[in-house]
């Protein structure tokens, strides 16, 4: 393969021996990060009890873990497909279920993702842009919070982050083998989250079909390979699910069909984007503090939403900046040969924070505040190369008046940002604020220009740069975060952000304690030991007595699994022990026609017993 000047002096720039500073940069970088995940990981216990009683049920039954049964009696699964799941249950298998070894291969993610991206930036503006791309990627607070967490979210970045730098590697020489390994990577991305696996797609695609240094018949022919390759790898499963004979696996949860596909392109895919996801489907009800524009949903969907009070201060931090170079970078290197890496790069990274952030703005269907870490390899990559490259031209105004807008755009939106929690280290904005317009007054009267000064301009540039983000991740960190409606930083004044309020939007993150009913439900060893509506009650009593519970509905009680039949023949078999009342089934008068049956008929044929105040109905003795 025979590479253009441009592109084969723009691969050996960046495969040249590293100064020695280096390896001991990136290495501090990877290890900050390592202690910044780590470091008392399993202070927030569970975090979200779904997802950690289905990877609990995944370290006592291979069927569970194969596919991502909440229980392990495998009734029903979660309303995701379970690749995040198999990484989590597999550390527990190996070194033992807790609370810590269930998210340690989140934190591990957050470092490999840190890793990654400072390789794929590397490849096209050299080591100093990666690392300040691995610093943000870091030192954001959604990322922070995500990479401490159980939801897919952690493994869904990652492995799109592997995707883009297959992509750096397939541009710059148009490898047919790199195309088909980001292939496999946004395939298993899919079975991570779905559909939103895909938003990178458009971005990574047009890069290649850009910049790779071959003819446009033959980037179209390796795009296809790739989307082949994307295909394969995401299909198989999706296949074996299909063919698996429904009545020897679990009901697939979220699907009112109990298919894999129609989940992704039902409640995870049209009813995100339109709306429509209906009530109990892990959105909250209309009106009132749960109305689906409240901040824990997402706030008004807009063009502003990713800057709005729900989104903001998650992922906002250094998108101006990121912004701005974007199109700075773009408007110098328009004259660039095609096969330029640097612009191929910016096309990727902003077709990706484009695309990516427009779906979530405009949305009308579910959306939580922690979706936008896939937004922050976008806006770190883009940070990176952008200033990166605007220095390389510093001895030109344009470019350093460029720079001086980022550092001045970045200081007063973390201004803005911060005052949304005006009680929480109030002199840090003033910092932050004078800090960057000093830096951004530096660069335009050019005393950077010098060697020494703009040694000390850009570590003032980084520090003033990231002090907001920085504080606000380190917060995050160091605060628990519990149940499907986690939040990074301090808790503002009307209560969003830091530890879950009590009684937030949404349902609860499990039911008090009950230890009488803890112990009725451990002393059993039918298939299912209980039985109640939604996964709230019954993730919380799997994970306190290692009993298998089935999740009448699912999350919110909805699916209708199992049928009235179904359950009395389980319990004419034997299988189900108790059914719990009071379980979670979405709000008053929304409960599903299943579980409303199945509740009348254990309540007309069961005599009722009190166990620590809880309702529970014991299904081995009928009334006479």
């Amino acid at each position: 393969m025979t590479l253009t000047a441009g592109a084969r002096a723009a691969v050996c720039d960046t495969r040249t021996e590293p100064a020695r500073w280096v390896r001991p940069a990136v290495a501090v970088l990877l290890a900050a990060t390592a202690v910044l995940y780590l470091w008392g990981l399993g202070l927030s216990g569970w975090a979200n009890d779904y997802y950690a009683a289905a990877a609990q049920a995944g370290t006592q039954d291979w069927k569970a873990w194969l596919f991502g049964s909440l229980d392990a009696g495998n009734a029903i699964t979660v309303d995701k497909p379970p690749a995040a799941l198999w990484l989590m249950a597999l550390s527990g298998r190996l070194f033992g279920f807790s609370a810590f070894t269930m998210l340690l291969p989140q934190a591990l993610m957050g470092v490999g993702s840190v890793a990654v991206l400072y390789g794929a930036v590397r490849r096209v503006s050299g080591p100093a842009a990666g690392l300040i791309a691995g610093t943000v990627l870091a030192l954001t607070p959604v990322a922070a919070l995500m990479f401490r967490f159980n939801n897919p979210d952690a493994l869904l970045t990652l492995l799109m982050v592997v995707a883009a730098y297959c992509v750096v590697r397939a541009t710059e020489t148009a490898s047919t083998r790199w195309m088909a390994l980001a292939g496999c990577a946004l395939g298993f991305a899919f079975l991570t989250k779905m559909l939103q696996a895909f938003l990178v797609v458009p971005g990574l695609g047009l890069a290649f079909l850009v910049a790779a240094p071959v003819g446009v018949w033959q980037r179209l022919g390796k795009l296809t390979v790739g989307a082949v390759a994307m295909v394969v790898s995401a299909g198989w499963y999706v296949l074996l699910v299909e063919l698996w004979p429904a009545g020897s696996r679990p009901y697939i949860g979220g699907s009112t069909d109990n298919s894999l596909l129609q989940l992704a392109l039902g409640y995870n895919g049209i009813e995100r984007l339109a709306g429509g996801g209906g009530p109990g489907r892990g959105g909250p009800p209309p009106g009132g503090p749960g109305d689906r524009h409240n901040l824990f949903f997402g706030g008004e969907p807009g063009i502003g939403r990713m800057f709005g009070e729900s989104m903001g201060t998650q992922v906002s931090w250094l998108l101006p900046a990121a912004l701005i170079g974007l199109a700075a970078g773009l408007w110098f290197t328009r004259r660039a040969p095609r096969t330029s890496l640097v612009r191929a790069a910016l096309l990727m990274w902003g077709g990706w924070l484009v695309v990516t952030a427009a779906v979530f703005s405009f949305m009308d269907g579910i959306i939580h505040p922690y979706y936008t870490v896939a937004l922050v390899p976008a806006i770190a990559a883009l940070v990176g190369i952008s200033v990166r490259e605007l220095w390389r031209r510093r001895e030109v105004l344009a470019p350093r008046a460029v720079l001086a807008a980022m550092s001045a755009a970045t200081g007063m939106w973390a201004v803005i940002l911060l005052a949304r929690t005006p009680d929480w280290w109030p002199a840090l904005r003033w910092v932050v604020l004078v800090g960057s317009i000093a830096v951004a007054s530096i660069l335009v009267f050019g005393a950077c220009r010098l060697r020494r000064v703009g040694v000390v301009v850009i570590c003032a540039a980084m520090l003033f740069g990231l002090l907001a983000t920085a504080a606000y991740t380190v917060e995050t960190t160091a605060a628990t975060h519990g149940g499907p409606l986690a939040v990074a930083g301090p808790r503002s004044a009307d209560g969003f952000g830091g530890p879950p309020p009590q009684g937030p939007p949404g349902p609860p993150s499990g039911q008090r304690d009950n230890p009488a009913l803890e112990r009725l439900v451990a002393d059993t060893d039918t298939r299912w030991a209980a039985a109640t509506v939604g996964s709230m009650e019954a993730s919380g009593l799997e994970l306190s007595t290692r009993a298998s519970v089935m999740a009448i509905g699912g999350f919110s009680g909805q699916d209708n699994s199992p049928t009235l039949e179904q359950f009395q023949a389980y319990v004419a078999d034997g299988q189900v022990r108790y059914f719990i009342a009071g379980g979670h089934g979405g709000p008053p008068g929304r409960g599903s026609s299943t579980a409303e049956e199945i509740t009348a008929w254990v309540q007309q044929n069961f005599t009722p017993i009190d166990v620590g105040g809880t309702t529970v109905y014991d299904l081995a003795r009928p009334p006479a």
